[in-house]
């Protein structure tokens, strides 16, 4: 098999789990899930890393909701334009 029918093979594959996957569901509905999935996925990931600051020993994930302070809450919204708060992050560290 060449390299050309793997990848088609491949590809035919992927979208089979795809189909099987949403089911049901029409396609335009399914995409719009996941891109909203995805993007939120993005910005609690993105929320998580600025939060640290780079500090290794900072997991923001991990944190308890009563920890973030008016402060931090004001001062993220006006940085960045959004909150998350630590329950709400999507990220999880492995």
């Amino acid at each position: 098999m060449t390299s050309t029918q793997q990848r088609a093979e491949l590809q035919r594959q992927i979208w089979q789990i795809a189909n099987d996957v949403r089911g049901s569901v029409d396609g335009w509905d399914f995409k719009q899930y996941v891109l909203g999935t995805l993007f939120y996925l993005f910005i609690s990931e993105n929320f998580a890393i600025y939060i640290e600051g780079g500090d290794e020993s900072i997991h923001y994930a991990e944190l308890t909701d009563d920890v973030i302070t008016t402060d931090i809450k004001d001062d993220a919204i006006k940085t960045k334009g959004y909150f998350i708060y630590p329950s709400q992050v999507v990220f999880k560290y492995c």
